[in-house]
């Protein structure tokens, strides 16, 4: 079978690497020439607006996916012409915009924050007047890793938020004063049968995720995850993995966002789980029967934040597995991660404390 992914990135990169052993080839499709997935599988670097790249991914390809989801959702319509794509569309254009995103939540009775758009600096004001302070101000669409976003504290926040980012349709959330944040990575099959992995704690700094960790022994949360997850997966008709994240407050779950794709929060079962998100995805688009998502023992990854720590030190860890994106570091650019996995959870949180100094931070700093 021939996968062709639609963006380039370290999540393809992922799914190729999980998918060889299976015997699957693999094509990615990115703008960039120096994109990291190209290391590892074929390559056609084109624009995601330009139809003969496109139709050269389809013409090759068996079924073809995604690694992020901001891939124009007309890309997807447009391959979809010609070879079985997964997730569908209709996923992708929901989770491109915000507004669309917090409507079907609201639709599906999933718990979000108060929420109204803005187009203009007196529609902000007189959102921010009936949401009250503090809030957060968003663009509706093209936002990730905290980008697009201003966090609205006091009344002189107001303009310059809207002068930082008022050139595009904007959505105003009432700020959430979580207590955790957490996600849920569930799969869905071509049959619509459904697995769920267990519920992650993560941690973020600037708006990127820092550190996941797994399982999140809160049953409780992790069977409310679960539903939403469901209604939102039989909503969508949606194959393969899907992400939601969430605010825990008052002992409740509160939608922030979802990603129809592989996730971040995810990369810690590619050890730490009895099948990892990027295979099962796979075998969820291919129409394989799906893997176990139980938890083998306990995992923490970290994120490697614009450089690399050092090789050596790492695997120096008990449990310590290194994974390298094959991209040129630069601030604020994700290019690799760390993943600490153990039977015992002492053991992972005393691997924590000397790897969280090798990626600049302290040991203390995510509680």
């Amino acid at each position: 079978m021939n996968v062709g992914i639609v963006g380039g990135g370290q999540l393809a990169r992922m799914l190729a690497l999980a998918g060889y052993p299976l015997g699957w080839q693999f094509q990615v499709l990115d703008p960039a020439a120096d994109a990291c997935a190209g290391q590892v599988a074929r390559f056609i670097q084109g624009d995601y607006h330009d139809e003969t790249p496109l139709m050269a991914l389809a013409a090759w390809a068996d079924v073809v996916t995604f690694d992020f989801e901001n891939v124009p959702a007309e890309a997807a319509r447009i391959l979809g012409q010609r070879v079985a794509v997964y997730p569908p569309a209709e996923a992708l254009a929901v989770a491109q915009d915000r507004l669309d995103e917090k409507t079907l939540f609201w639709e599906l009775g999933i718990p979000i924050p108060t929420f109204a758009t803005v187009d203009s600096l007196e529609e902000l004001q007189s959102a921010v007047r009936r949401l009250e302070l503090p809030t957060v101000l968003k663009t509706r669409r093209l936002g990730y890793d905290g980008k697009g976003q201003r966090v609205l504290r006091t009344d002189r926040d107001i303009e310059a938020a809207w002068q930082a980012l008022g050139s595009v349709p904007l959505i105003l959330e009432k700020f959430v004063p979580f207590e955790h944040e957490v996600s849920i990575l569930a799969v869905r099959d071509r049959e619509g049968g459904t697995v769920f992995y267990p519920l992650v704690e993560n941690h973020h700094r600037d708006g990127i995720l820092r550190l996941s960790q797994a399982p999140c022994r809160k049953p409780e949360l992790e069977q409310e995850g679960w539903d939403y997850a469901r209604r939102l997966l039989e909503r969508l008709n949606h194959v393969g993995v899907l992400a939601i994240e969430f605010f825990v407050k008052d002992g409740r779950l509160i939608a922030n966002e979802m990603a129809p794709r592989v996730h971040n929060s995810g990369h810690w079962t590619i050890e730490g789980a009895e099948t990892c998100q990027f295979e099962n995805h796979l075998r969820a688009i291919l129409g394989l029967p799906l893997g176990s998502t139980a938890a083998v023992g306990h995992s923490a990854m970290v994120n490697a934040i614009g450089d690399l720590p050092e090789r050596s030190a790492v695997l120096s860890l008990p449990g310590a597995h290194y994974h390298a994106y094959g991209k040129t570091p630069r601030p604020g650019r994700k290019v690799g991660h760390v993943t600490l996995r153990a039977d015992d959870p002492g053991m992972v949180s005393a691997g924590l404390e000397r790897l969280l100094p090798m990626v600049g931070f302290r040991p203390d700093e995510f509680g």
